[in-house]
């Protein structure tokens, strides 16, 4: 049980961490979720609900119970899900073992925040050139130079591993309910 000292330290930690508060910090802070699409809601395309579908009724098998069929869908998703973070991790590295990083060599701006910068110094009738941070080169040999682009993308391979864990446990609660159900039906 917190004590009062602990719920009022609480209290005013919280109004510290509320999120942004200007209109531009909390524009851009909503914008969060299209960096990479896995979290900005699921737009239904006719490919991807087929193939949910056909997923879902080859994981049903012959059942006619809609429940069991639901829970399928419900699994399925996840596993589209689940196969839509892998495709985006392998094109992160795929990208950083072409190009070396994560923007393209001819990049004059390292970073979304120097392109801001950038646009605000123009704003202002300020011309200034973007800084240009130099990559070492990546090394010639197989192993060694998947291993550099895995590591130069690591950063953002550890922003969808959170993506990927709420993806694989949605599949796991959904395959548990799905054979509790298929259990119950054969009972």
């Amino acid at each position: 049980m917190a004590s009062d000292r602990q719920i009022a330290a609480n209290r005013r930690n919280a109004r510290h961490s509320s999120g942004p508060r200007s209109a531009a910090g909390r524009r851009r802070s909503s914008r969060n979720s299209f960096r990479h699409g896995l979290a900005a809601g699921a737009t239904a395309s006719a490919e991807r609900t087929e193939y949910i579908e056909r997923l879902a009724r080859k994981i049903a098998g012959a059942s006619p119970d809609i429940l069991t069929l639901e829970g399928a869908r419900t699994f399925a998703q996840a596993e589209f899900d689940l196969a839509q973070i892998r495709r985006v991790k392998v094109a992160l590295i795929s990208r950083v073992l072409a190009f070396g990083g994560l923007g393209k060599p001819d990049d004059d701006f390292q970073s979304l925040g120097q392109v801001r910068r950038f646009l605000s110094a123009l704003k202002r009738g300020e011309l200034i050139r973007p800084s240009r941070i130099e990559t070492p080169a990546m090394p010639t040999t197989h192993p060694e130079r998947t291993t550099e682009a895995i590591r130069r993308a690591l950063p953002e391979l550890v922003k969808l591993e959170r993506y990927e864990r709420r993806a694989a446990a949605r599949r796991t609660r959904a395959m548990h309910i799905f054979l509790n159900r298929k259990k119950d039906r054969t009972t």
